[in-house]
């Protein structure tokens, strides 16, 4: 079995939202799946601006994205993958900068992938979702084309409670 990064960060919109979903859904499908899970921003920009501010994330001047930083229990290829295909699965893909009625590069639909082998995962998960898109299999999403980001770097979590003390 080849190995992987139990680490991983998912951005699918408001990190609220992503939380409810990841820790208490995806753990009813799989449970003791997820060893940790703490919402913040990450930006795909190693360069970007240190510890932002919450506001500073809110007003799209930072390339930050809302995310869910998870810890995986005993990760495996099998679990990583079902946890990417889940995540496809309650926002949509296809918008970019927005879920539903929030809009802003905040709220950006990204993986950044803890290793080499999560990211081969995510970009094969991602390409069969355009091809059920593209043969109409799927028909919910607002748009034809999925513009989910895969960032193969792992950069700075900057967790939420840390960035609002700096209000």
């Amino acid at each position: 079995m080849a190995s992987i990064s139990g680490k991983v960060a998912l951005g699918a919109g408001c990190y609220w939202g992503t939380e409810k979903y990841i820790v208490k859904d995806f753990q009813k499908k799989f449970p003791g799946s997820i060893a940790e899970a703490k919402v913040g921003f990450m930006s795909p920009d190693k360069n970007a601006m240190k510890n932002p501010s919450y506001r500073q994330v809110c007003s799209g001047s930072t390339g930050h994205v809302e995310v869910l930083n998870i810890e995986l229990n005993e990760p495996t290829p099998e679990l990583f993958e079902e946890l990417i295909k889940f995540f496809f699965t309650f926002h949509d893909p296809t918008t970019l900068n927005r879920q539903g009625n929030d809009r802003g590069t905040q709220y950006a639909s990204v993986i950044f992938c803890g290793d080499e082998n999560q990211k081969l995962i995510a970009l094969q998960v991602k390409d069969e979702l355009q091809e059920a898109i593209d043969k109409k299999k799927i028909r919910e999403y607002a748009e034809k084309t999925v513009k989910t980001g895969i960032i193969d770097e792992y950069t700075d979590f900057y967790p939420v409670l840390e960035v609002l003390l700096t209000l």
